[in-house]
Order: structure tokens, then C-alpha cells, then sequence
């Protein structure tokens, strides 16, 4: 696996440090109910596939799709293989969705997946029967309402079952080009101890190769194939194919390029030339004391010191900064310090803004420095572990209890056994350029913002759920926080039924659906008509955030669930629901 060497920068304006809840509010949503001619035909797995990797790829699939060029429009397959769309305009003259394309008869096909569906651009769009054939359509300006049918241009049979996960359509010298790319389990007979299957990402590009004056031809002119052990939470091409991004619990390396293997890298050493760290560090709950080592003949006047409560610049005038960059967490500047040490090294002390938690590194990403443990802290340390390593010297208390037996445990039992991580590949070359370690940043869902952008992708940091929208043309700074929904990390986990979740492309609200009926909504704050007054800190509050909580008409489970920045579209086997949120 990579080692990270990037870290994500949280935008603090977008942080609100005095949110204090959802106000649940008892106004109905209006929820409009469209019955379906045909079924939506839900792919059932077989015994063998109840793994948990097959849980994740196609137990949980989003069978409904939203149009990101178009607003208020989503797309579905049924059982007789008919691609719908319903477009809205006016939510009291709702009419049947209507078909756009369908379907060939799919061969007989053994372990037949879900059929899915990718919008490439404005005007293409990539389809999957779910038994190994792919099409790449040609649509039209979907949103004209000329009602016109779906072109298929190219259309292969890539040799197995795949979903797709995401395409993207440009123009490369000339030629239009797709980028789609595909995910399939496979049998792997040297995974003895775990589900016996690897995870496959196959990235196929399609290209016109007609010539001048011919019609449009198109051909597949290059296969990649990667290979994990998990379902990656995030998958997207690059805008031009020039890359890959992927979210997973286990790393993903590229095996195959049109058929030929991929010579595997040595693995780099973790630490190529051992050097000194440049500057020491300490904490207490209150305070981190940072010793910085200096060049003989330094004065005072030769330091360049800037600190604000999250950033800290600390160099000598002439030359690059010795310490720069975001610091873990909040200090309070006007408290803190530095001062020369024996003129031979300088000594920064910073006040932390919140007492307690541990810092696990000064500036995030810099790894030049070196953490000193106190004595105190060694021993308290030492203390609190001793009992994971030898028996109580007065004896077990829980000697008598039967130990754990991890054989019965199941996969969604398990403990990742390689840390969370966001990865981006180089088109060009197949190698990780930006790794980031997730470690506890929970992934929550995948939303389309803006079409011309790849899709974000919503993480929980703390009690928040953050927003990222990926700018993979900006290397230094890959991954922006663009919106934040208050405490939405720590609501989401207590929504044990939770099968969906997503919010609106202009981030005014985040929902939630269960696997059975009930939609959670959650507003962002907005301004009170009428001032309250919060008892217990005798303030004024001028905004609330409020929650609301819409139960469907149907016993059917929930199979797709999408948003628009005006509705939320609820897809079940039967039916189409269609929940009028904000009136923009």
C-alpha cells in the first residue's frame, strides 16, 4: 500500500463550532406517488454471493439515477428492460415516466447482476444489461422534452457480469472519447482465509475509429484492469481519462493493460536516508512546547514568526520556512509564545484552544519532527496497557470467562487490516500520486454537484459529515471542503436501518432513507421569522436547523433514492415518489 503524503485541509469558516441540534418540525412534505407500469427488477443474490464484498457492490445498489445536466430528472431500467426517464416541471401534473431506450433480450446468463446505467455528458450515456454487455448511447440533449429515442453506437460483450461504476465523455486530438469504468467480483482460489472473491476495476476507453467520411464507429482502444479486496466506497475518471481517484477500505493496484500484466514496483522502504528531525515536540491537555532547532549566528531579529489560530509560519528571513502549514487543531495566539533558547535553538509555546484531546501530530502532513513522551505520560501510558499484556498480579477477574473465538465472527465484524485510504492514480503512468489515510473519517455518500466536475464525496470528521469536491488539475490542493452538514456524522450513526443517503447539488439539505418507508431530512440553519431566547445561556437564537420525517405509502423496500436541489426522488419496486423539499 502507498504510504499517505497528503492530508485533507478543512475549511474552518465552513465549520460551525456553535451548532446545537436539529429542531424536529412537524410540517408535511408534500409527497406525490407515481405507480409504475412495470416492476423495477430488483436482482436477488444467490447463496454463494452473500458475501459482504457482493453485499456492497449489488445488495445495496442505487437502482435510480440522476440526470446532472438536467434538473429535476431521473432515470430507472424495469423489468422489461425499458430505460425510463421522468423529467418534473410541475409537481400537481406529474405523468408516467416515459421510455427513452430498451433493451435487447439478455442471453442466458448464470450469475446475472442488476442492470445500471451512467450519464457520460449531456447528450451520452453508458449502459449495462447486467449480463456483460455494455452499450454507449448516443441520447440527444435529454432536457429539450423532443422526447428522442436513445442511438446505440457502440455496444460489446465484456465477458462477465459488471456494474458501472461511473463514465465520462471528451474529446482527445480530435476524437470523442469515453472513459467508463466497470466493477466485477472474481473467484480468487488463493483467498483462503478470506471470501474467496478479489474485487476488479476494469477502466475501458472507447473511441471513434471511423475514418473521414465514414460513419461513426467506435472501438474499445485500451483495457486497464486494477485489482482489491473491497468494494471501493468511490470510484471516478478523471475529466479528460487523465486519472483515476478511489476510496477504499484496502488498496487497489493496476494488474492488466489490454491484456498484459503490469510489472509490480519493489516496494519503496518507509524511510530511504535517516535524517534528524528538525524540531521536538511536547504536550500537556493545556499546552504543545515545540523546540526548533537553529543555525549558529541566528538573533532575534533573523526570525520570521506568523501564527493565527490554525496556521504557523516559523523560518529566517532569506530562506523557505523551517515550519509551515495547518496546525492539527485550534490555538489561541495572544497565549502563546517563543523566546531563544542558549542561541542555539528556539522554543514555541502554543496554547491550546481546547483542553484535552491528544494531538497526534503538530502540522498536518509534516513528518521532520519528533514526538517526546514525558515521564508522566510514559508512566500513565504504561498503566493503562499493562493489562493487554500480563495478568492482573492479584489474579484474573475474568479467568472464569470464555475466551473469543474469532472464528465466529463474520466480515462486517472485522477490523480493516489496511487503514481506510483516498487515492489518486496518474492516467499516464498507473502509479498513486496523492494518498490520503482516512483512519477514522467514516465515508458517507457520493453526490454530483457539477457535471463538468468529478462527483464529491461526503466524509465524517468528528460529529460533521464534510463535503469534498475533487480538483484533480490542482495537485497541491486535490481535495477542497466546499460544504458541511452540522452533525450529520453523528446522526447518521444512529440510523441503524440507514440504506441511502445523499443531499441536494446546492447543499441546502441532506437526507437519509431507510431500507423500508421512512426519509430523514435535514435542513441546513435558516434565519427565525421571530427571535428566540435559549434559557439556559439566556442568548438570543437568530437561526435553527430543522429535521423533518416523511413516511412513504408502500411496503415495498426503498431501491434508489436521489435528490435535486428542489425534491427528493424515492424509487420502490412499484413505485415512484417524488417529495417536494424547497420551493426555489
Amino acid at each position: 500500500m502507498a504510504a499517505s503524503n497528503y492530508s485533507l485541509k478543512v475549511n474552518r469558516e465552513l465549520l460551525d463550532p456553535n451548532f446545537e441540534s436539529y429542531r424536529l418540525s412537524l410540517d408535511a412534505i408534500p409527497t406525490y406517488n407515481i405507480e409504475l407500469d412495470a416492476a423495477v427488477e430488483e436482482v436477488q443474490l444467490k447463496d454463494t454471493h452473500y458475501t459482504l464484498e457482493h453485499m456492497r457492490a449489488f445488495g445495496m445498489y442505487n437502482y435510480l439515477h440522476r440526470d446532472p445536466w438536467y434538473e429535476d430528472s431521473v432515470l430507472f431500467v424495469d423489468c422489461k428492460g425499458r430505460v425510463l426517464n421522468l423529467t418534473v416541471t410541475l409537481d400537481t401534473a406529474l405523468g408516467k415516466p416515459r421510455e427513452v431506450y430498451r433493451m435487447a433480450e439478455p442471453g442466458q446468463c448464470q450469475d446475472r447482476l442488476c442492470a445500471s446505467l451512467s450519464l457520460t455528458s449531456a447528450t451520452w450515456a453508458a449502459l449495462s444489461d447486467g449480463g456483460g454487455r455494455l452499450q454507449l448511447l448516443r441520447t440527444g440533449k435529454r432536457g429539450d422534452g423532443a422526447h428522442a429515442k436513445w442511438e446505440p453506437l457502440f455496444t460489446e460483450d465484456m465477458g462477465q457480469p459488471f456494474t458501472i461504476l461511473h463514465s465520462v465523455s471528451h474529446v482527445q486530438d480530435g476524437v470523442h472519447t469515453v472513459e467508463v469504468l466497470l466493477l466485477h467480483l472474481q473467484k480468487d482460489p488463493q483467498d483462503s482465509k478470506g471470501s474467496g472473491y478479489s474485487v476488479c476495476l476494469e477502466w475501458v476507453t472507447v473511441a471513434n475509429a471511423a475514418g473521414p467520411g465514414e460513419e461513426r464507429k467506435y472501438a474499445v482502444r485500451k483495457r486497464r484492469v486494477l485489482r482489491g479486496k473491497s468494494v471501493p466506497h468511490y470510484a471516478a475518471v478523471a475529466p479528460q481519462g487523465k486519472g483515476l481517484m478511489l476510496a477504499s477500505d484496502k488498496p487497489f493496484v493496476f494488474t492488466h493493460v489490454d491484456g498484459i500484466p503490469v510489472e509490480q514496483p519493489e516496494p519503496e522502504p518507509m524511510e530511504v536516508e535517516k535524517t534528524d528531525p528538525i524540531y521536538f515536540w511536547q504536550q500537556t491537555e493545556e499546552d504543545v512546547t515545540v523546540c526548533v532547532r537553529m543555525p549558529e549566528g541566528v538573533t532575534r531579529d533573523d526570525v520570521q514568526f506568523q501564527l493565527t489560530a490554525d496556521h504557523l509560519s516559523l523560518g529566517l528571513q532569506g530562506f523557505p520556512p523551517l515550519l509551515e502549514g495547518q496546525l492539527y487543531a485550534s490555538v489561541d495566539p495572544d497565549a502563546s509564545a517563543w523566546v531563544f533558547k542558549d542561541q542555539k535553538s528556539l522554543e514555541l509555546m502554543l496554547q491550546k484552544r481546547s483542553e484535552g484531546p491528544v494531538w497526534p501530530e503538530l502540522v498536518m502532513g509534516d513528518r521532520r519532527g519528533e514526538f517526546v513522551m514525558s515521564d508522566e505520560q510514559a508512566a500513565l501510558l504504561h498503566e493503562r496497557l499493562t493489562h493487554l499484556t500480563s495478568e492482573d498480579l492479584n489474579g484474573n477477574p475474568d479467568k472464569d470467562k470464555p475466551p473469543c473465538n474469532s472464528q465466529e465472527l463474520e466480515d462486517c465484524d472485522g477490523f480493516p487490516e489496511d487503514s481506510s485510504s483516498l487515492t489518486h492514480f496518474d492516467g499516464e503512468t498507473l502509479r498513486p500520486t496523492q494518498v490520503v489515510n482516512l483512519g477514522s473519517h467514516q465515508f458517507l455518500f457520493t453526490v454530483d454537484v457539477d457535471p463538468a466536475e468529478m462527483p464529491c464525496l461526503c466524509l465524517r470528521h468528528d460529529v460533521d459529515a464534510l463535503v469534498w469536491q475533487p480538483r484533480p488539475d490542482r495537485p497541491g490542493h486535490m481535495w477542497e471542503h466546499v460544504a458541511t452538514f452540522n452533525a450529520l456524522g453523528y446522526v447518521q450513526a444512529s440510523k441503524r436501518d440507514r440504506k441511502f443517503a445523499t443531499c441536494a447539488p446546492d447543499f441546502s439539505f441532506a437526507s437519509l432513507c431507510e431500507c423500508l418507508r421512512r426519509c430523514f431530512l435535514y435542513r441546513q440553519p435558516s434565519p427565525l421569522e421571530t427571535q428566540l431566547v435559549n434559557r439556559k445561556q439566556g442568548r438570543q437564537v437568530g437561526q435553527v436547523a430543522k429535521q423533518q420525517v416523511a413516511s412513504l405509502d408502500s411496503d415495498r423496500p426503498i431501491l434508489g433514492f436521489r435528490a435535486s436541489s428542489e425534491r427528493l426522488f424515492v424509487l420502490t419496486a412499484s413505485n415512484l415518489f417524488v417529495l417536494k423539499v424547497n420551493n426555489n
